[in-house]
């Protein structure tokens, strides 16, 4: 089993729309590890690691984003995996 970690910014109308919390939910659910946070520009950032397939679907669900937020745009770069396993935090 391959694993992928990316580095994600997510903008847009990102902040203030439970975004991180619903980040993490989906992520739990998929089965991936990493966290995400609020950034000082009003974006929101993340770091998603595990199977390819299951970071391929985090990428996407992040496109779409929460119920009420509006995602503008998704930068993805590809990092070394860091061999993280199990959780999916929100980070302050």
């Amino acid at each position: 089993m391959a694993l992928k970690r990316v580095h994600v910014v997510i903008e847009g109308k990102v902040q203030g729309v439970y975004f991180r919390t619903y980040t993490q939910a989906e992520a739990q659910e998929i089965g991936v590890a990493g966290w995400v946070r609020n950034r000082p520009d009003g974006n929101v950032e993340a770091a998603v690691e595990g199977e390819c397939d299951k970071v391929d679907k985090m990428i996407e669900w992040c496109k779409a984003g929460s119920p009420m937020s509006e995602v503008s745009r998704v930068l993805v770069a590809e990092e070394e995996p860091l061999n993280e396993k199990g959780t999916f935090n929100i980070r302050y």
